[in-house]
């Protein structure tokens, strides 16, 4: 009797277990990413209130080093048989992840697949252009965007009786002024010395840094970045650069302290750099949008993007990937963009979510948070101006600022300087199309 009675009560228990177990055993979804500090903190942050939305899932984000390293770690990972379900891929990085066959699901077919509800139409389109297939396919998630501006330090323009400039020659005179106003080292300067003055230069005057969208419509593309406008901004920046008016900063964003610090009041980098300047500038500051050359046709344009997108990786169950498809509409809620946008600088990817953030007054006091919206939305997207899609980005870029380096140094003229970054640049393309990423 007893006997039977363990029998019926091993039963029920493990009926409860059974009824239980889809609880226990949540999915997970592996998030490989490239955040450190507070931007870290967001991404916590979303995984956990998302895990905590629901039962059937669990996102689990790992920090896997910088942008080149994530990437890379994926990319082998993927190989190994063992990728994560969701990885984090800065801008650059986009078209080696469109050839790495098989390695990627794209975002578009991944919601349709999942049944999740599904518009592109309800994303800023000049963030979600640079993701997306010449039909306007998402290919992967647009995550953290930034683009780039000019930071200006409004007090050393004040005591030198300079306005903030518009143009790019306003920009010259008035980084001469600065200059003769005690600023001896640096008038002007910036980061990121060829997204600053050959990729973003490029898509705010709308003339092509390369053939077949700047890439975006398909691998053959040719560099066409050695044209008269691309030709006389660099012969300006020499000739300025023989007497510090401008300053070259180096190929990435370590000159930036030069502007928290004081040394160049005028300085061209990422919104991004926003947090760094809020903390440790202690000067008024605002952020404006590029420059441009008021006789080029149609200027300004539109600005690009810079930041990272999520890219969902191939391999996956139809299960699994249904809870990636429920992270990216947890993701596109209006409130948690306008959260994300508010926590980290960087922009909402949703119509609603920039339309919100005005309604609540959020760029009344930080109008300079809202100039990077401004720019990237301030006129429809051209075939110049959607944004760019190189193979081997990451080393193209290497090679142009050696170029343009050669230029600054007095070793080449501006043309030689671009004819020969045009011309190594075109090499690396014709090889990248031959080793994709399989």
């Amino acid at each position: 009797m007893a006997l039977r009675h363990f029998g019926a009560a091993a039963a029920v228990a493990i009926a409860v277990g059974m009824t239980a177990s889809p609880a226990l055993a949540a999915t997970e979804i592996q998030w490989w990413h490239a955040m450190t500090g507070a931007n870290n903190d967001v991404i916590v942050k979303l995984a956990t209130d998302f895990n905590a939305s629901q039962t059937d899932y669990k996102v689990v984000p790992t920090y896997k080093g910088n942008y080149p390293d994530t990437m890379n770690a994926g990319i082998a990972a993927f190989r190994a048989g063992n990728a994560p379900h969701i990885m984090q891929v800065f801008e650059v990085g986009t078209a080696t992840m469109m050839a790495a066959t098989g390695a990627v699901k794209p975002v578009y077919k991944l919601m349709t697949e999942a049944g999740e509800k599904f518009d592109p139409k309800i994303y800023l389109p000049a963030i979600t252009g640079y993701y997306s297939t010449s039909k306007g396919e998402m290919l992967s998630f647009p995550f953290n965007s930034s683009s780039t501006v000019m930071w200006v330090n409004l007090d050393e323009l004040k005591k030198a009786n300079v306005e903030i400039p518009k143009t790019w020659p306003e920009t010259f005179e008035a980084a001469k002024k600065l200059k003769a106003a005690g600023h001896d080292t640096c008038g002007f300067s910036g980061s990121w010395v060829t997204w600053v003055n050959l990729e973003q230069l490029s898509a705010w005057h709308n003339v092509p840094l390369a053939s077949k969208a700047n890439g975006l419509d398909g691998f053959d593309t040719v560099l066409e970045f050695n044209g008269p406008l691309q030709v006389k901004h660099l012969e300006t920046l020499v000739e300025l650069q023989k007497t510090k008016t401008y300053d070259y900063a180096g190929r990435t964003n370590t000159g930036e302290g030069r502007f928290t610090s004081g040394e160049c009041p005028i300085y061209l980098t990422s919104s991004a750099f926003f947090g760094n300047v809020k903390a440790q500038a202690k000067f008024n500051f605002t952020a404006v949008p590029m420059p441009y050359y008021p006789d080029a046709k149609g200027a300004p344009q539109n600005s690009i993007i810079g930041g990272a997108s999520l890219w969902v990786m191939g391999g996956k169950s139809a299960e699994e990937y249904k809870g990636v498809a429920k992270f990216l509409t947890f993701l596109s809620d209006t409130d948690r963009q306008v959260y994300i946008h508010k926590a980290s600088g960087y922009l909402p990817i949703t119509k609603a979510a920039y339309a919100k953030a005005k309604e609540e007054g959020f760029y009344k006091d930080q109008p300079y948070l809202e100039t990077p919206l401004l720019e990237l939305t301030n006129k429809e997207p051209t075939e110049n101006s959607r944004g760019l899609r190189l193979g081997n980005m990451v080393q193209l870029r290497d090679v142009w600022s050696e170029e343009i380096e050669q230029a600054l140094a007095g070793k080449k003229t501006a043309k030689q300087a671009l004819d020969a970054a045009v011309e190594r640049g075109n090499t690396m393309l014709r090889q990248f199309e031959k080793t994709a990423v399989k």
